[in-house]
C-alpha cells in the first residue's frame, strides 16, 4: 500500500515509517496539516496515519477535508490522549481506526493492514495466475507448488503485477505503490527488482516487459 505518515514528532514519524517500509509498503512522511493536504491533493494514498495534534492545521480538520472530498483513503488517527469522548469524536470526523499513544509497532502495522483490505473491493486474497500463488496475509509465494523466498519488494512488485490481471503495469506505477515519493524516477531500481523476481521464479519466465509501458503477467 502506498501510506502517507502525518506526524509532527520528527523521530516519531521516522520510526512509523521505517516499520512501515519494512512491511513492504509505500510510506510518505509530513509533519504538520497543511502540508498533508498538499500531498493527498496530489498523490493517491490507500491509507493515512494521522496524528490528531497538528501544527498549521489540526488533525480533526485534515481528517473532516479528507472525508468531505469523497476520498476512498482510509484514516487511522494517533492521539496523546486515552479520553473516550476524544476517541469518539475522532471516529465521528470519519476517522476509520483510533490509536492511543504510546503504542506498540508491530500493532500500528496490524491496523495499518486491516484498513488495507478494507479500502479495496472484496475479492479472493489469494492471488493466482500462470502457476504463481501469492498470498498477501501469509506473505507467501508459490511457482507450481514451490515455494519462492522473496524480499519485500519483490514480494510488493509481484502483487501489483498480478493484481493488474494481465494488464501492463507501468514502471511509474510500481514506483508510486511500492518505493515512495523520493525514488528517484529514472533509477534503475524498478528495473533490477523485476531481473532478481524473473530469477527466482525460475523457468519459463513469467513476466514480460512492455516496451515503453512497463511489465506484465499474462
Amino acid at each position: 500500500m502506498r501510506v502517507l505518515v502525518v506526524e509532527d514528532e520528527a523521530m516519531l514519524a521516522d520510526v512509523i515509517a521505517e516499520w512501515l517500509r519494512d512491511e513492504a509498503h509505500a510510506v510518505d512522511v509530513v509533519h504538520d496539516g497543511l502540508a498533508a493536504l498538499e500531498r493527498l491533493d496530489v498523490n493517491d494514498y490507500d491509507l493515512v496515519v494521522l496524528d490528531r495534534d497538528l501544527p498549521r492545521l489540526h488533525g480533526d480538520e485534515v481528517c473532516r477535508r479528507l472525508v468531505g472530498s469523497g476520498s476512498d483513503t482510509r484514516v487511522l488517527m494517533l492521539t496523546a490522549s486515552a479520553e473516550v469522548t476524544d476517541r469518539v469524536a475522532g471516529l465521528s470526523l470519519g476517522a476509520d481506526d483510533y490509536l492511543t499513544k504510546p503504542f506498540a509497532l508491530p500493532e500500528l502495522a496490524a491496523r495499518v493492514l486491516a484498513l488495507g483490505r478494507r479500502s479495496r473491493p472484496v475479492t479472493t486474497p489469494v492471488l493466482h495466475r500462470t502457476g504463481i500463488t501469492l498470498d498477501p496475509a501469509r506473505i507467501e509465494v508459490f511457482r507450481d507448488g514451490r515455494k519462492v523466498a522473496l524480499a519485500r519488494k519483490e514480494f510488493a512488485v509481484l502483487a501489483e503485477l498480478l493484481r493488474a490481471d494481465g494488464a501492463a503495469v507501468s514502471t511509474e506505477r510500481l514506483l508510486e505503490k511500492v518505493w515512495d515519493e523520493h525514488t528517484d524516477p529514472f533509477t534503475g531500481v524498478v528495473r533490477v527488482t523485476v531481473l532478481k523476481l524473473r530469477r527466482k521464479l525460475g523457468e519459463p519466465p513469467v513476466i514480460e516487459t512492455v516496451t515503453g509501458v512497463g511489465y506484465r503477467i499474462p
